[in-house]
């Protein structure tokens, strides 16, 4: 019994030892195919990525060499459009040359058609020239001799007329050039014969002083003497930074010539105040009275004109005071008087009236300051007034075209004034002036219908205008150069003469192809 159940036990232990090794190789085996199975997941889940991933590249290598591919056929297709378009132009060049040259022969088909009828028109007027000309000999072999006597006659007059006029107009040429020559060969011996100087003067006058402190004793307290100074000259005194030194100031160059006058005597003497300086100024206003009258004497004695009233010759005098665009007056009258006076002599004239008359002509400019009108009503009035001749009146009346000159002496003086004035150096203007002229002179010219362009040149003394050739004719262009002279002198001032000079041209360009 007991080893039965000992055998039992051992069965029984025999079979749960068996089942147990069981369970455990199940267990095992199950846990072996849990990883296994896991492991192939894992290989499948990469496969997958990687076929994914290769996918992709292989997509993305594709697309890029189709885009390679279309790129390329892309430019293809551009170098074949652009070549397209190449050929496309040169044969529209082509086209274009070849409708040119067939003008160009319908041109010149058309000129010789036109050509040929003007040859057969002369063949048919020769022709017709030949047939009057056989029934002309015809005739004249049926003329008896008087006839053809009277027709030769009759044709050699009328060859004899044309040849005179033809030698009256060389007479009339030769004329007029010999005429320029020698009026330019009498005003250059007047200009040798007349080398006057002149001087550019202005409206102030410097006084030097010995020190600094003379400004102050100029001035004087709280101004007086300064002020008195100013009011017994009617000048005005500029005391600034200028080292030793003090401006006079006025337009009217006598009374400035008194107030320096009157202040270098008074720095000489020391004493300022202002019953001083009443006394220095009247000393002074003599001298000058005394230097005008001198002045005036010595232009008479100069040009030799002794019987000129002495209100004239005192006038004449002033004018060693006022200036014309910087050019001394009195100097001017003299310069203008010996001109006048050679020219005269040269042409045969009244040598001392055309003297007398440039002497003169701008009295006037000695009390324009002080009277109303221009100085040449001035000077006629003042002519007139003190027994001057009529010839001299209208001189002076004429030197600036205000009236017509009634005598040789009247143009010479004109002339004379304008050498003096225009000569270089002899006036001097300001720029702006100077540009306005020009910018005038220009206006002038550019105002006229069919002008293009139109310069000023050489300082204003001329003025050359470029006419639209289609719109001004030859004839046109001398119109409109007396046209634009007449409106320069009726409305600009200015020294001397100036050229107008009008050009027409007309240019055709062509290129042979």
């Amino acid at each position: 019994m007991t080893a039965l159940w000992i055998i039992l036990a051992a069965l029984a232990g025999l079979a749960l030892g068996g089942f147990a090794g069981y369970k455990y190789r199940k267990d095992a085996t199950e846990k072996q195919i849990g990883r296994t199975e896991e492991y192939a997941r894992n290989l499948l889940e990469e496969a997958q990525r990687k076929a994914e991933e290769n996918k992709k590249e292989k997509i993305l290598e594709t697309k890029e060499e189709i885009l390679k591919l279309k790129n390329e056929l892309d430019k293809e297709i551009r170098d074949r459009r652009n070549e397209q378009q190449r050929n496309e132009r040169r044969l529209a060049q082509r086209e274009e040359t070849i409708d040119k040259k067939m003008d160009n022969l319908d041109l010149r088909e058309e000129a010789l058609n036109k050509k040929q009828s003007e040859i057969s028109d002369l063949h048919k007027e020769a022709e017709e020239l030949v047939a009057r000309q056989q029934s002309e000999m015809e005739r004249i072999g049926a003329m008896t001799q008087d006839e053809a006597r009277q027709m030769l006659v009759a044709r050699i007059q009328k060859d004899a007329y044309h040849d005179a006029a033809v030698l009256v107009r060389d007479i009339e040429q030769n004329a007029k050039d010999e005429g320029e020559k020698k009026a330019r060969n009498i005003i250059a011996l007047a200009i040798q014969k007349c080398a006057a100087d002149h001087v550019a003067e202005t409206t102030v006058s410097v006084v030097n002083l010995p020190n600094e402190d003379m400004k102050g004793r100029i001035i004087g307290r709280e101004g007086r003497n300064i002020r008195a100074l100013e009011t017994a000259t009617g000048v005005d005194l500029i005391i600034d930074d200028t080292p030793e030194a003090v401006i006079v100031s006025a337009f009217d160059p006598v009374r400035r010539e008194v107030a320096r006058l009157a202040l270098e005597r008074l720095i000489l003497d020391g004493r300022i105040h202002p019953a001083r300086i009443e006394e220095m100024v009247e000393k002074a206003q003599k001298d000058v009275d005394q230097q005008i009258q001198e002045a005036g004497e010595q232009a008479v004695f100069e040009t030799g004109q002794h019987s000129i009233h002495r209100e004239l010759v005192k006038l004449l005098g002033r004018m060693k005071y006022r200036t014309s665009y910087g050019q001394n007056v009195l100097k001017h009258s003299i310069e203008v008087s010996h001109l006048a006076g050679v020219m005269a002599a040269e042409l045969g004239a009244d040598v001392q009236l055309a003297k007398r008359a440039g002497l003169l002509h701008d009295i006037g400019k000695a009390v324009d300051h002080e009277a109303e009108g221009t100085h040449v009503q001035l000077g006629a009035e003042l002519a007139r007034k003190y027994h001057e001749s009529p010839d001299v009146v209208n001189a002076i009346m004429a030197h600036h075209n205000d009236v017509e000159p009634a005598t040789v002496e009247a143009v010479l003086v004109q002339a004379a004034d304008a050498i003096s004035a225009a000569r270089p150096g002899a006036r001097r203007e300001s720029l702006e002036n100077y540009i306005k002229r020009l910018e005038k002179l220009e206006e002038i010219c550019n105002s006229f219908a069919g002008v293009e362009k139109s310069y000023a040149i050489q300082s204003g003394r001329e003025v050359r205008i470029m006419v639209k050739p289609e719109d001004v004719t030859d004839v046109g262009t001398t119109v409109m150069a007396k046209e634009i002279a007449k409106r320069i002198e009726h409305e600009m001032e200015y020294p001397g003469q100036i050229k107008v000079n009008v050009i027409r041209e007309t240019r055709a360009v062509d290129f042979a192809k």
